[in-house]
């Protein structure tokens, strides 16, 4: 690049600045927005059962009874609430007041000292069938902390086949918290990224400026370099403020290079320009812009990048298609570098993932783009 060229794209980008700052809207989008969808997902969506109600019916109480049920009022899983018949839980349990039921028969007291010992009923509501086998898990935990500690007051602790001693890496609280807001980092940078180029853009084609440009002797380079290098410093901006806020605000974390962070968060955020200057090729209306910008980078980095639903769970051609996903590879970057550290077995090859479809996208923005009012 000359130096009148330089000269061209210093005065672009210095016109593109000066209308970042008046324009509250790009300002929101790339601040307000990532701290309102932080703020939103971080207390408002969790995927832990937590004070799950549970209807316990105790047809005859006992001793026995009474510490088996016990185990539940000490559960930080469950809000347990006494139920006199089978019926009453039923209905309570229909009525959407109680997710499962754990049921003892009157004989529980007796069958809990003979060798085939006691059974013990539990009805769960499969209407959510991931708090379903979450509700079923949490009562086989009290069930077996239970006779565990029989077993151990009776010194029969060898008589236990199994002592399991579970071990959670990375996130040994399970806290679906410290899964979820680093892949919402993710999604924030693509809706920004995406969002902002595009809807910029076509709010300079429906003001007439990009015309005025047009009859200019910029060049169609000098154009797009002007209108990348402003909005990936924005973009990047709200992406240390989304960092700042999830360590900070909500305990998530960091235990990689923030360097490392960095560097990969700057090769999404030109994925992601690049994906908005391709819908600004084809859309000259905000509003258009908008629903393309939802369409074709927000929604399939909510569904096809991991960040919600096991893509190792859904069938091969979704699989394929989740390949072409930018949000696919950063988000098994974020999670890595916030939980784990910096995994380079996991980093390198999603980088270099990045840096491909980077290139790509900007190189189908340039190869589609025209200098041409029509």
């Amino acid at each position: 690049m000359n130096g009148a060229a330089w000269r061209r794209v210093r005065g672009l980008m210095h016109k593109e600045a000066v209308q970042i700052w008046r324009d509250p809207s790009a300002l929101a989008i790339a601040f307000l927005l990532p701290a309102i969808l932080l703020w939103l997902f971080g207390y408002g969506v969790t995927l832990d059962a937590r004070r799950v109600p549970l209807g316990i019916v105790v047809e005859r109480p006992g001793a026995l009874a009474a510490s088996f049920t016990a185990g539940f009022d000490r559960s930080r899983y469950f809000a347990p609430h006494r139920y006199l018949s089978g019926r009453d839980a039923e209905q309570a349990m229909a009525a959407g007041k109680a997710s499962g039921i754990v049921w003892l028969r009157a004989d529980f007291g007796r069958q809990a000292r003979t060798a085939r010992g006691a059974p013990v009923g539990v009805v769960i509501d499969g209407v959510d069938a991931n708090t379903a086998r979450l509700v079923e898990g949490y009562v086989q935990q009290v069930w077996a902390g239970w006779v565990a500690a029989a077993a151990a007051r009776q010194g029969e602790r060898d008589a236990l086949p199994l002592d399991i001693r579970p071990r959670v890496r990375f996130n040994p609280s399970v806290n679906s918290r410290h899964y979820l807001i680093p892949g919402l980092i993710a999604l924030i940078m693509t809706l920004t990224g995406a969002l902002l180029t595009a809807l910029v853009i076509a709010r300079e084609w429906e003001r007439g400026t990009m015309e005025a440009l047009m009859v200019t002797p910029v060049t169609l380079r000098d154009i797009l370099i002007a209108k990348l290098v402003p909005y990936f410093a924005l973009g990047m901006g709200g992406m240390f403020g989304s960092v700042g806020i999830a360590v900070f605000l909500f305990g998530v974390p960091l235990r990689g290079s923030m360097l490392v962070l960095s560097f990969c968060a700057a090769l999404f955020m030109l994925a992601a320009l690049g994906m908005g200057l391709l819908i600004s090729t084809v859309a000259r209306n905000q509003f258009v812009a908008g629903q393309l910008a939802l369409i074709t980078t927000f929604l399939p980095a909510f569904i096809l990048s991991g960040f919600v639903f096991d893509l190792h769970s859904t069938p091969g051609f979704v699989q394929a298609i989740s390949h072409v996903v930018a949000a696919r590879y950063f988000i098994a970057i974020l999670q890595s570098v916030f939980l784990a550290g910096d995994v380079w077995a996991v980093i390198l090859p999603n980088a270099a993932a990045l840096a491909l479809l980077a290139a790509i996208f900007l190189a189908l923005a340039r190869a589609l783009s025209r200098k041409r009012l029509d």
